[in-house]
């Protein structure tokens, strides 16, 4: 289907621009609209098979374990940065954070659909309401940090850890009570 795809983009597209070339004055539209409508019904083809790639178990599982282990990872350094912040400068804490949480972030966040996936769209909100607490959180702490505001950094350290342990604990109540139905 992908393949077939690209062929239509391809014919259509090159289609209509032959049909727009030939005659500069009067576009040929009986040639023109086909040719784009060709390119238009290859793209919708293309993103459908992309969709429906996304939705099979293996892409499906795979995710899941990246959220479940880089949200385990993001859980494990904010729990020690919180522990350790009276023994950070508190204009390095921002780069400390730099350090720590962005390839795991990133990862989880490249993954999140796959929540909704397998457990639901009502499981996916109660999850990234976690995360977006949590992630707005360690931004705050991130801003403070550059700032040199130390009492807001402490403060938002403990509610960025607190939130994300919270998210986690989800994410794993999430995975047992599906495996719990098997």
């Amino acid at each position: 289907m992908k393949l077939l795809g690209f062929l239509l983009v391809t014919v259509g597209f090159i289609g209509a621009a032959l049909a727009a070339v030939v005659d500069r004055e009067a576009i040929e539209w009986l040639w023109y609209v086909p040719a784009l409508a060709a390119g238009i019904a290859g793209v919708a083809m293309i993103r459908v098979d992309m969709a429906r790639h996304s939705k099979t178990e293996h892409h499906v599982a795979a995710n899941i374990e990246t959220v479940e282990t880089s949200l385990a990872n993001v859980a494990a350094n904010i729990k020690t940065l919180n522990a350790d912040k009276h023994s950070i400068n508190t204009y390095d804490v921002r780069h400390k954070i730099d350090e720590l949480f962005v390839d795991d972030l990133e990862k989880f966040v490249d993954a999140r659909e796959s929540i909704a996936h397998r457990y639901g769209l009502i499981a996916y909100g109660e999850v990234m309401t976690d995360f977006a607490a949590a992630e707005r959180y360690l931004n705050r702490v991130w801003s403070a940090s550059a700032d040199g505001y130390i009492d807001e950094v402490n403060e938002y350290l403990e509610k960025a850890s607190d939130q994300f342990a919270a998210c986690l604990d989800r994410t794993n109540k999430l995975k047992l009570d599906a495996a719990s139905q098997i």
